[in-house]
């Protein structure tokens, strides 16, 4: 399996996290300003969008995510989703449950993305 660019970037991110505390608290405290000295690249975010990055190294404590609300009001279902529904099953095939727990990452280099 290869990695996408930016999975390579954020395992870069973290790894750089974990063995540097003055990085870890600059990435806290102005994520996109960290990064962009990080990868020496201008970070581009969509409109209206803002990063944020909590610090979850307190092994003390577990974190749950909770995604957005998904917006269904003008969902349109597929040919193979309404299949589905008239054929009687149950659930909705496009509103999946999200659950977002902690991901114990093991430390690995990887290499610098330019």
């Amino acid at each position: 399996m290869e990695f996408t660019k930016e999975q390579k970037l954020y395992a870069q991110i973290v790894q750089r996290a974990w063995e540097d505390a003055q990085f870890k608290e600059e990435l806290v405290a102005n994520p996109v300003a960290a990064i962009e000295k990080l990868t020496g690249q201008k970070l581009s975010l969509p409109e209206g969008k803002r990063l944020v990055v909590r610090d979850q190294t307190d092994e003390a404590t577990a974190y749950i995510n909770i995604p957005a609300k998904q917006n269904t009001e003008d969902v349109e279902l597929n040919e193979e989703q309404l299949e589905s529904v008239a054929g009687g099953a149950s659930g909705f095939p496009f509103m999946p449950v999200i659950i977002s727990l902690p991901i114990i990452l093991q430390p690995y280099e990887l290499p610098t993305i330019s």
